[in-house]
């Protein structure tokens, strides 16, 4: 089975955002297009806040596509020609594909945060029937459908001014599931928890009273530098099992590769295991989940 990409000579692929230079996905993508055999570039660019729009604008015709992230997962919709149904689900959007269409670019936005952290989570065995959710941004958006997806049906969100939580109980209603909004500074009452989703800035869970209920409990801590954070080292330290960004920007990583390639997030590349198993060694990764 090989790779079905169209538009061979579109071979240039970025991330942007603003901050970028600490980001991974240039490691973690190069090591997947060698073992495709793939003759991809791919690069970090900074784009802040209002200057997406004028960077895709001056894009040469070898743009393949663009990884994205904070500020711009949101800011990327009005730009898209065409969008996945989970990009309509969440208003969220972290890929960008470029597809020739007679004689038009158009502009593709898939979301694969969601299967970021569901894969992880899933490889562990863990089926949470709760779900804590730490932060509201759109990474917290994702963070709801992947609890919803992995079988929570009580979702509680604490965040730091719960006026601005607006979205996530619309997106919550939309998807039935049950949600709860809280204060960020309340959560030191909320007691043992099974499973958790820190989508915070690296460090700003640190002072969080994080207290798992066993040794099946789950903390997704999505920030990984610096690393390892004061709460994911006290979870840990009280039994609790961890995984971190770079195991949600692993397997986004790899739902962006097959947008990229295909068109399409679920259709599986070739040899995924090995291509996996090299990106994961490419970040210093244990081999915790299968091919």
């Amino acid at each position: 089975m090989t790779p079905t990409w169209h538009d061979p000579e579109r071979t240039a692929l970025s991330v942007l955002g603003s901050p970028i230079t600490h980001s991974l996905s240039p490691t973690l993508h190069l090591a997947a297009y060698e073992v495709l055999g793939l003759p991809f570039t791919y690069d970090r660019h900074e784009v802040a806040s209002g200057g997406l729009d004028a960077f895709i604008g001056a894009l040469g015709p070898e743009q393949r596509g663009l990884s994205l992230t904070m500020p711009l997962k949101r800011e990327v919709l009005p730009l898209l020609d065409r969008t996945t149904p989970l990009v309509d689900e969440l208003g969220v959007a972290n890929t960008l594909a470029f597809r020739t269409s007679g004689d038009r670019v158009l502009r593709w936005g898939a979301n694969t945060d969601v299967e970021g952290l569901v894969r992880p989570v899933a490889a562990l065995g863990h089926v949470p029937g709760e779900a804590t959710i730490l932060g509201g941004g759109a990474t917290a958006a994702s963070a709801l459908t992947a609890s919803l997806r992995l079988g929570a049906s009580l979702v509680r969100v604490f965040v730091r001014d719960t006026a601005r939580a607006g979205d996530l109980v619309t997106l919550a209603t939309r998807l039935g599931v049950t949600i709860e909004v809280h204060p960020l500074a309340e959560l030191d009452q909320a007691g043992p928890l099974g499973f958790v989703v820190s989508t915070l800035p690296g460090g700003a869970a640190d002072d969080l009273h994080l207290v798992p209920s066993g040794p099946d409990a789950v903390l997704f801590d999505v920030a990984y530098e610096p690393w390892p954070t004061a709460a994911s080292s006290r979870w840990s330290a009280a039994g609790g099992r961890v995984l971190n960004g770079l195991d949600m920007l692993t397997e986004q990583a790899i739902g962006q590769i097959r947008f990229f390639l295909n068109g399409d997030d679920d259709e599986l590349l070739p040899d995924e295991a090995a291509v996996r198993r090299a990106m994961r060694a490419a970040v210093r990764l244990p081999e915790t989940i299968g091919g």
